[in-house]
């Protein structure tokens, strides 16, 4: 079955003759391999980072120690800062992010197994969006994969 979704976000760049980053880690490089899915997909995924640890987010994707600190890996800021990051080290268009908690464990009563935040930068600026997904682990990367993929192409609008 096709992934409309990653056919549409390919369209879309390949007629803005734009690109895409990611940086993820909740999903673990699932956006990257759906986008990469796509034949020709070359023409505009430069590159994406999976970055799972704290150290990694700030190492590669330059997300501010003191914000990881204040909000947690699993916030709206560093999913802001990921997707920034992204835009910057790969010189992209734009740039999606998703930080979360997959399940079963890590959750706790302000951060519930199941929240995501989805950011993607481009030239006008980021926008994050918040979920909680109620499935399971696998469930909760493909629910996020498809937000992300959503909130991309809202962005690209």
């Amino acid at each position: 079955m096709a992934d409309e979704s990653a056919l549409e976000v390919g369209r879309r760049l390949t007629a803005q003759g734009a690109s895409v980053a990611t940086a993820e880690s909740c999903t673990g490089g699932l956006i990257a391999h759906r986008l990469t899915n796509i034949p020709g997909s070359s023409a505009y995924v430069l590159g994406g980072v999976v970055a799972y640890s704290n150290a990694a987010k700030h190492a590669l994707l330059g997300v501010d120690e003191a914000v990881l600190a204040e909000h947690g890996a699993v916030s709206a800021p560093v999913a802001e800062q990921m997707a920034r990051g992204a835009r910057l080290a790969f010189g992209a268009t734009y740039a999606v992010s998703v930080t979360g908690i997959a399940g079963p464990g890590g959750g706790s009563a302000d951060k519930p197994v199941g929240l995501t935040y989805i950011g993607v930068a481009g030239p006008a600026g980021v926008t994050v969006e918040r979920h909680i997904w109620a499935g399971d682990r696998e469930q909760n990367k493909a629910h996020s994969a498809d937000a992300a993929l959503a909130l991309l192409l809202k962005v690209m609008t």
